[in-house]
């Protein structure tokens, strides 16, 4: 069997000989039988974007002149409860804290840590509100710059496998997995994962993605820390960190949905071509990657089974906003709905925009196009045609971060 090294493609890279492509590069000379030999390859950049919801964040920050409290009990950023600890700080007037990406805030509940880590990331002054064990309340306010240490762990993130939901019940339910309450008799679907662009799915024997590898998380330099909470063979998942101070807002965010919050990240991963089984793993395209789909009231209640190329390929990944069909509506669906807050004051801004496709299903006026797609299925011995409903995956930033890996490992920014 052809074999490479670390060494050796750390040398290529060196000297300005490596081959390096991101995911979309090579799979896209798969599919134009163009797909360069394993001779020709050194590295392929993957990334996957999408709702992650075991993401945490651990911040050191401070409140007030030492000696004012002993010990916070609780804490609360832009009305956010963190968990106090697990550092006491005691009598310093700091405070040591765990906020979850999914705690939203006690005055927005639409507002949950996703938004204040986008928010911090972009320079804005936050909130924090402390009530000491003594019963005193503390307010003051800070900044991302300010903070002593802010730093992600992500305790499930890069899945590999995911299920899609419908919802054949007649009643509207309520989910994490789509933006508001999807409608019941099979009206929509509604999905995530990157497909053939996902780490894990390029990697599918765990050859190179291991503990201790690198990474680029948020675009901040990250490390694998192990396997995830919930990972398995069958349904492998990382578990990263990184600091946040280094990560870009563009690819980090809040996400809402008809439970409440969530929180998105973007990752990307090199994976060095040292064998003829890692190439051959490379080769996976999104038609052969099965996506099974089931009742949205639970993982548990399987209805079919499609695959990634039906949710991606041939798709548009933004919708275009035509504003002479806009009518200035007092109570706007679509800011109401969209759930990275996009659109605010008949104004769409696209570097906010995850292309989820709520908008265009939910202007009165029909103001939004974009093809999402949609998907023939089989559930019990009947076929439906069922549209894409709602995305929560981004391939568009999943591409934008594995392009910026490789110009990273080319400039030699990024060592393997």
């Amino acid at each position: 069997m052809l074999r490479k090294s670390i060494n050796e493609i750390n040398k290529k890279i060196e000297d300005n000989e490596a081959s390096v492509y991101t995911i979309s590069e090579f799979k896209k000379l798969i599919k134009e039988n163009k797909t360069p030999e394993f001779e020709d390859v050194d590295v392929v950049t993957c990334g996957t974007c999408g709702v992650m919801s075991g993401t945490a964040a651990i911040f050191n920050l401070t409140v007030a002149e030492p000696g004012l409290f002993k010990k916070a009990k609780n804490i609360y950023l832009n009305g956010i409860p963190g968990n106090v600890g697990p550092c006491p700080n005691e009598w310093l007037g700091s405070v040591d804290l765990v906020l979850h990406g999914t705690s939203k805030s006690t005055y927005n509940t639409n507002y949950g840590g996703g938004f204040l880590l986008k928010d911090l990331l972009e320079g804005k002054e936050i909130s924090i509100k402390v009530e000491s064990i003594e019963g005193e309340t503390f307010t003051s306010k800070t900044s991302l710059k300010e903070m002593g240490r802010a730093q992600l762990i992500g305790t499930r993130m890069a899945f590999k496998n995911y299920t899609a939901f419908t919802n054949p019940n007649n009643e509207s339910i309520s989910s994490i997995f789509n933006a508001i309450p999807l409608e019941g008799n099979l009206k929509g679907l509604t999905f995530s994962g990157c497909g053939d662009l996902n780490p894990l799915e390029n990697d599918s024997d765990n050859n190179v993605i291991k503990e201790g590898s690198n990474v680029l998380l948020n675009d901040s330099k990250g490390i694998i820390l192990g396997e995830g909470t919930r990972s398995s063979n069958e349904k492998p998942n990382l578990m990263l960190s990184a600091d946040i101070k280094q990560m870009n807002s563009e690819f980090v965010g809040g996400f809402k949905t008809g439970e409440g919050p969530e929180i998105y990240n973007t990752i990307a991963i090199p994976i060095p071509v040292l064998t003829e089984e890692i190439y051959n793993n490379l080769l996976i395209t999104n038609e052969r990657i099965p996506l099974n789909v089931a009742d949205i009231k639970g993982r548990h209640l399987p209805l079919a089974q499609t695959n990634y190329s039906l949710m991606w390929d041939n798709h548009e990944m933004r919708p275009k906003f035509d504003s002479s069909k806009c009518n200035n509506c007092l109570n706007c669906k679509v800011e109401e709905y969209c759930p990275t807050e996009a659109f605010k004051d008949n104004n769409l801004n696209i570097k906010k925009c995850f292309g989820c496709g709520i908008c265009i299903y939910n202007c009165e006026n029909d103001s939004f196009e974009m093809n999402i797609g949609n998907v023939d299925l089989n559930i019990n011995n009947q076929n439906y045609n069922i549209p894409i409903y709602c995305r929560q995956s981004d391939i568009l930033r999943a591409k934008k971060l594995s392009s910026k890996l490789k110009t990273m490992i080319e400039n030699k920014e990024f060592l393997l």
